[in-house]
């Protein structure tokens, strides 16, 4: 027993200190740690692979006392049911501290923040002593005081800001592009809806990308329609059960829970998101649908960006964009105003009553493509978080260093620097929300979405509103974050959910409520 006590003890306060440990890497104290060392060894280490490397020590710990006590039964110095104790304490403890091993490559695809973070950030508060920079002023101190002021002088220096340091600049090529119906069908869903799939085709030096556009539209309504606009996740065909949706063959993401079906056993996956994406539901509010698979336009991976958009438009030799072209990010939010294009030349659709809407990475490429593209009549985040909605200066939930160390290809080459120097960013996001203005956005938030920061998002939409009221607008209704299911329905709107990381029905019934309001005055 006494053996076992003292085992206990040596994982009890080896486990407490790596959770303490975890605590200082999530806050402030790293930072200076890691300037040091990346002073030193030329390598910045951000602290969600330090805490990995910690847990693999913790566990190499773990196997050397049961490796001991293995040694012992052989020896006859230790009876067996005590080390049968010891491996289930072993094993209870790495199950418990392995759950971080996810979050190196994960988070923000399963949507969760594993278990030893979650208790590191209960001890975590998010920064107060924050200056946001003031979207009403020029780059040069004058306040900016009119709408004029805004769309000629502030509006183009905040975009520039983004392009060249955050998303990247798209570069200017002269890309052949060609639209072309693949199918039609008149009576789909019952007769509900009329489907059609659209390939947008891009030429350029030899290469060429085809996106494959799917839409519905209500079969009995007055024509044009209004629509949403969205990229989804993991293929058109899984959006619904509708077997006439043509299977996806864009690239197949190893991590996705279903991508190790092969063959035909990847029909199982039709239908598999239909939650995400209420179709007969968004028909009956007499909207239309029109989403596109994001791997078409650029795989989220980092491969360097020889697969997808960018090849296209690369100079002679260039092997990679440079440090101030776009990351992933960017091209989604370009493959979105692709998918505008096309709409100025269906006549089913009402081209200037089109709201794009994205959840989590696709809702950062959703704002960041209502911010450049006006003819986008409203803009909605869900869950967009850092980089998207949320507020970077906060520090809180996911960071500016956790994001460019795990998805670096998300955003141009030169956007790294300021992991760990948010201060030093010449914006935060409730500017990249200030560029949509006037026109309407709405942001949605879940409350046990820490890693999002829902109130980061919140105050950033109240930190946008100045520029709407330049415009004569609202801004945000509110001044302290609302109660659960109390949606703010102002110029920029805002709910919060109860739950996780993603899209629900409710979140869609408050889009086309938000819509409803803002699409009817067109």
């Amino acid at each position: 027993m006494a053996h076992f006590l003292c085992k206990l003890h040596i994982f009890f306060v080896a486990n407490i200190a790596l959770l303490l440990v975890g605590v200082l890497l999530v806050r402030d104290v790293w930072r200076p740690i890691s300037d040091t060392l990346s002073g030193i060894i030329g390598i910045r280490l951000p602290w969600m692979p330090a805490i990995f490397a910690l847990t693999l020590l913790f566990l190499l710990i773990g196997l050397f006392l049961v490796m001991q006590d293995i040694t012992g039964i052989a020896s006859g110095v230790l009876h067996t049911e005590n080390t049968l104790a010891t491996v289930g304490l072993v094993v209870v403890l790495i199950l418990l501290n392995a759950s971080v091993i996810p979050i190196v490559a994960k988070v923000g695809i399963i949507g969760y923040v594993p278990l030893v973070t979650q208790i590191c950030r209960v001890f975590m508060r998010p920064r107060t002593d924050y200056v946001l920079p003031d979207p009403l002023r020029l780059a040069d101190g004058t306040e900016v005081t009119d709408a004029a002021a805004w769309k000629e002088k502030r509006r183009p220096q905040i975009l520039a800001l983004f392009e060249n340091e955050v998303y990247g600049r798209i570069p200017d090529r002269d890309i052949a592009t060609e639209f072309s119906l693949a199918s039609i069908e008149n009576h789909a869903l019952d007769g509900r809806a009329i489907r059609k799939q659209i390939v947008l085709s891009f030429r350029h030096g030899g290469k060429h990308v085809n996106l494959n556009v799917l839409m519905y539209f209500p079969a009995k309504s007055d024509r044009p329609v209004p629509a949403f606009v969205g990229l989804n996740f993991y293929g058109n065909h899984t959006i619904h059960a509708d077997p006439g949706i043509t299977m996806s063959n864009a690239w197949i993401d190893s991590e996705r829970p279903f991508d190790d079906l092969e063959g035909g056993k990847i029909a199982q996956t039709r239908g598999s998101r239909a939650t995400h994406w209420p179709v007969e539901r968004i028909l009956q509010r007499g909207y239309g649908l029109i989403t596109m698979h994001y791997y078409d336009v650029d795989p989220d991976f980092d491969d360097g960006f020889q697969n997808g958009i960018h090849p296209l438009f690369y100079r002679q030799g260039q092997q990679r964009p440079d440090p101030d072209e776009w990351g992933s990010i960017s091209a989604w939010a370009w493959g979105l105003s692709r998918i505008m294009d096309y709409l100025e030349t269906d006549a089913d659709i009402d081209q200037t009553r089109i709201a794009v809407m994205g959840h989590s990475r696709l809702g950062k490429a959703a704002l960041w493509a209502g911010a450049q593209d006006e003819r986008f009549a409203i803009v909605i985040s869900n869950n967009s978080g850092c980089m998207g909605a949320a507020l970077s200066r906060r520090r809180y939930g996911e960071t500016i260093a956790d994001i460019t160390s795990m998805f670096p290809h998300w955003f141009c080459g030169s956007f790294k620097k300021y992991a760990g120097r948010e201060d030093e960013l010449a914006v935060d996001q409730h500017m990249l929300i200030a560029l949509i203005a006037p026109r309407p956005v709405c942001i949605a938030s879940a409350d046990l979405d820490i890693w999002a920061d829902p109130e980061g998002e919140f105050l950033s939409a109240m930190a946008a509103s100045g520029v709407y009221r330049l415009f004569g607008k609202d801004g945000l209704a509110a001044d302290k974050q609302p109660g659960l299911h109390t949606p703010v329905t102002s110029t920029i709107g805002y709910h919060i959910r109860k739950g996780k990381h993603r899209v629900t029905p409710y979140d869609w019934d408050r889009f086309m409520d938000f819509a409803d309001i803002y699409l009817s005055m067109k």
